[in-house]
């Protein structure tokens, strides 16, 4: 008779890990469903399938669950936009390639309700833009530095903000119905444009 091999035991890491990723996908399915103010800290855990005491040993309120998925989901695109720009080494392709990027990632379900609409009014303006720099923004700026070396660093830090804010626009059309293909031509003509004035 075969004897069936022992699991490994799994460490209090991994467990703790677990637990804390149940609670991030519960509460990210929750907010994308029914908004952050109407989801309740019970039905993240009932979600979930802890308790509530797991959800208040990993995060402080449902206001930091919040913030660690925002901040989870902003990585989510700096990597995917790192990814697919990686071994392009020409500034002004690198650019174009890493716009299309920002769209495809932002086609995540649920993904720009959760950075451009519920994260300004949750976490605060300022937060929420020193989130998408840390995940994005500074990649465009490094960019558009490489792409514009001419340029002063007070206007590559406006043109960031600038074109951030076009992308952001973009992807909410894109969201509530506008055509995608047209609004990633459109933004691909404005970062076209600008890198004309190299």
């Amino acid at each position: 008779m075969v004897t069936p091999a022992k699991q490994p035991r799994r460490s209090q890491a991994d467990r703790r890990a677990e637990t804390r990723a149940k609670l991030m996908a519960a509460a990210r399915a929750l907010f994308v469903e029914t908004g952050f103010a109407e989801t309740a800290t019970p039905e993240i855990v009932r979600r979930a399938g802890v308790t509530r005491g797991a959800l208040y040993h990993h995060f402080d309120d449902k206001t930091d669950l919040f913030r660690a998925l925002a901040v989870q989901e902003a990585q989510a695109i700096s990597d995917h936009i790192d990814f697919e720009t990686r071994d392009i080494s020409d500034p002004e392709q690198a650019m174009v390639v890493g716009s299309a990027a920002f769209f495809e990632a932002m086609l995540a379900p649920g993904r720009v309700r959760l950075l451009l609409e519920e994260a300004p009014a949750i976490l605060g303006h300022e937060a929420a833009v020193a989130l998408t720099r840390a995940n994005g923004s500074e990649e465009l700026r490094a960019g558009l530095a490489r792409a514009l070396p001419r340029h002063s660093a007070p206007q590559i830090d406006a043109l960031t903000n600038l074109l951030s804010a076009a992308f952001d626009r973009a992807a909410l059309e894109i969201a509530y119905g506008g055509d995608r293909q047209t609004y990633t031509e459109a933004m691909l003509h404005l970062v076209g444009e600008l890198l004309r004035d190299r």
